[in-house]
């Protein structure tokens, strides 16, 4: 047959069958091939955004941090202000808020939280001593200046012979009260007394004070029963928008330079923690001051430091 003749009708339908097979195997081999490497690349990429790729997207909502404290301020810095900025660096904080501040330190020491944020250097020295343990404050943030408050009288020298007067039944805070009454001319207590000071150390009571030891956070709710008391002002700020106190200023308040700093606390073993380090990097930063400035009015006095 010469070249460039057209094949007959039967070999040309048996050529074109050829052709197709031979497109189909090499089709099939093509995709056995690079289905391999194909499937083993996405899997590289999926196993790398897994364990943070490049420390980015992947290390978004990561980290979560669980902090206790108590609800006012300590809970509403730390929703408003600190979750938001943390955030920003792919931490979420979880803020477990507890209306009994003595089990806030147990629960950081069970490992049921990474940090707590609500007590002052005293109270964490004291349940130190106490327990054996050495919970570590990472930053100092605020302090909560202690008053004198009533309902039934305006002015201290309205305070009548045998007044009852309450205070907080924990050792710290039962000192920091019993000094506040003695700057308040009330009491005298026994020389050298500080904030482990006791009723057992005062020494003069000329107006025959009946001091009445009631947990903290319940003060403000029995104000009505006694003639004063010495509340904290988280708890009056609490009673404040709950309008549970009828007069919720003080007669008598600490200096605002009390050494009673509310702070940023962990276990030892984590202070090196980098999520905890920028949660106290925020605590002690400008967001905070000026939202301390701004919503308490002075009942709360920016403190900032960092400590470790």
């Amino acid at each position: 047959m010469r070249a460039g003749s057209p094949l007959p009708p039967r070999r040309r339908w048996i050529r074109r069958i050829a052709m197709s097979l031979t497109v189909l195997l090499v089709a099939a081999v093509a995709a056995g091939c690079g289905g391999g490497p194909s499937a083993g690349s996405s899997g590289a990429a999926a196993d790398e955004g897994a364990a943070g790729g490049n420390g980015s997207a992947g290390t978004q909502g990561s980290v979560t941090l669980k902090v206790g404290a108590t609800a006012v301020p300590h809970a509403e810095i730390l929703r408003d202000v600190a979750a938001p900025a943390l955030e920003k660096q792919g931490i979420k904080l979880e803020v477990i808020e507890f209306s009994d501040y003595t089990k806030i330190n147990p629960a950081l020491v069970d490992g049921e939280l990474d940090a707590n944020y609500f007590q002052h250097i005293p109270y964490l020295d004291q349940f130190n001593a106490d327990h054996g343990t050495k919970l570590t404050p990472l930053a100092k943030v605020h302090i909560e200046p202690m008053g004198l408050y009533s309902d039934k009288i305006s002015d201290l020298g309205q305070l009548r012979d045998g007044a009852t007067v309450a205070i907080p039944n924990d050792p710290t805070n039962g000192g920091r009260a019993l000094l506040l009454l003695q700057s308040a001319g009330l009491i005298k207590l026994e020389e050298g007394a500080d904030y482990t000071a006791t009723v057992r150390d005062i020494v003069e009571n000329p107006k025959n004070l009946e001091i009445r030891e009631v947990a903290a956070e319940l003060i403000p709710r029995t104000l009505a029963d006694v003639d004063l008391a010495a509340i904290n002002t988280n708890y009056v700020l609490e009673a404040k928008k709950a309008g549970a106190m009828k007069n919720p200023e003080p007669l008598f308040i600490e200096d605002a330079d009390s050494p009673f700093a509310n702070v940023l606390v962990v276990r030892p073993e984590d202070v090196d923690r980098p999520e905890l380090k920028a949660l106290a990097e925020v605590l002690v930063g400008p967001e905070v001051k000026e939202y301390i400035e701004e919503n308490y009015d002075g009942a709360v006095v920016p403190a900032q430091e960092l400590l470790e």
